[in-house]
């Protein structure tokens, strides 16, 4: 069987919290919501305020830290070119020639232009939303 890392929950970080005020150990802490010893060292470091660890600012720092991770999306959900890509989409047609068409409307503005590669991740994206 397979293991896949998961984010700690919002109640896993409550239960941190509960029984690092309690004075348990970490591997005590970590017995309970069935996670590794060193996760549960790992959030206490990171999280860990002045004073004390406290689950709803450690959920707060933790989504903060995941969105820096990321980079931003090349074709943002919020421009015109998205509109335009969805609409060629609908239109049937191809990457290519949605990417090219895009170049010769915006001949000086790389930030406008999308290539191929990025409109097939929404055309994709797209079809597993219909498919649901």
């Amino acid at each position: 069987m397979e293991k896949r890392y998961q984010q700690l929950q919002p109640e896993e970080r409550l239960t941190i919290a509960s029984l690092r005020q309690q004075g348990s150990s970490i591997r005590a802490m970590a017995r309970i919501p069935r996670r590794s010893s060193s996760t549960v060292s790992r959030e206490l470091a990171r999280n860990c305020g002045p004073e004390h660890y406290a689950s709803m600012p450690a959920q707060a720092l933790s989504v903060a830290r995941r969105a820096t991770a990321r980079r931003p999306a090349k074709l943002d959900p919020q421009a015109v070119t998205w509109r335009i890509v969805l609409t060629l989409l609908d239109w049937k047609w191809s990457p290519q020639q949605i990417s090219g068409t895009l170049k010769r409307m915006y001949p000086n503005d790389s930030s406008q232009r999308d290539s191929r590669e990025t409109i097939y991740t929404v055309k994709a994206d797209l079809w597993v939303t219909y498919c649901r």
